[in-house]
């Protein structure tokens, strides 16, 4: 017999009592430890949904909030589902062109070089900086220079907490690319922008979207920053350079109301804007798993 096959047959045999013992009971401290790290997590989307459903109908998201004590009035938050939407999308259009801009920089024109390296430093930077501090640059950018809260202000700040993770992500999805993509377009005639562009970028292109999603739904749950720039308003958003609501401002201040019709109504916001969230991240699973098909 070769010590091949003696490996193979050592392999086959049974583990001895004491190691399956230890096997089993690993696994099963593994099992615990996972179920108690989930457990907040589940806890809260548990208390959020039971909450939230009862009374979550068609009309909270087509009408306005009603005066506290009316009855009679459709109560509902359409117009801070529709300032969430206008603030964030202001965000992207501002986060999205720099942030994938900058981490093609990174990953296929600047690599190695001291610029991409300072540049990646601050990017870094910048994502661990608290949300209210942007808030407040934001606060101090543009709301006091306009003299108006805004939701170009709260755009302009959600594009700030959104530029690093985009960058970052955009960077990551690029050096993922093998470089035989870029070897097999150069030997074909392209130049370095053409290889880029032609054949590094759409090969990431999955990644970078979801990148991007990721961005878009930590934008979507921030508060600090709206509460300095966009403060809020009861009323339908009336532009970009006027007090725009969000369903996050909107849940602050419900949830600290005395009364119970804000009370519950902030119980089905913070459903519906975890409804938001979590299909967002849902969306961006499926575009990374389509990739990895």
């Amino acid at each position: 017999m070769t010590n091949l096959e003696r490996q193979d047959l050592d392999l086959q045999q049974s583990l001895s009592l004491p190691r399956l013992l230890f096997e089993y009971g690993m696994t099963a401290i593994s099992i615990g430890l996972t179920l108690i790290a989930l457990l907040p997590l589940f806890a809260v989307f548990w208390q959020i949904t039971t909450q939230g459903l009862q009374y979550l109908s068609l009309e909270v998201f087509v009408s306005l909030p009603a005066p506290v004590g009316m009855e009679d009035r459709p109560n509902g938050f359409g117009n801070a589902i529709l300032g969430t939407a206008m603030m964030v999308g202001i965000g992207a259009s501002i986060s999205v062109p720099l942030g994938v801009t900058t981490g093609i920089f990174l990953s296929e024109f600047g690599r190695g070089t001291s610029i991409a390296n300072g540049i990646r430093f601050v990017v870094k930077i910048l994502s661990s900086v608290p949300s209210i501090v942007v808030g407040v640059f934001a606060y101090a950018a543009i709301v006091l220079v306009t003299k108006q809260f805004s939701a170009l202000a709260g755009g302009f700040a959600l594009g700030i907490i959104m530029l690093p993770v985009v960058t970052l992500t955009t960077e990551e999805a690029l050096k993922l690319v093998p470089d035989s993509y870029r070897l097999a377009s150069v030997g074909l005639g392209e130049g370095r922008l053409g290889t880029t562009f032609r054949a590094v970028v759409p090969n990431a292109l999955p990644a970078i979207v979801t990148g991007v999603l990721l961005a878009v739904a930590r934008a979507a749950g921030e508060t600090a920053p709206l509460i300095f720039t966009a403060l809020s308003s009861q009323n339908w958003p009336q532009g970009i350079f006027n007090p725009t609501p969000s369903l996050s401002v909107l849940i602050y201040n419900y949830a600290d109301s005395p009364y119970r019709e804000q009370n519950a109504l902030a119980w089905t916001a913070a459903f519906v804007l975890l409804a938001i969230v979590l299909l967002i991240n849902i969306i961006s699973r499926q575009v990374t798993r389509k990739r990895l098909k």
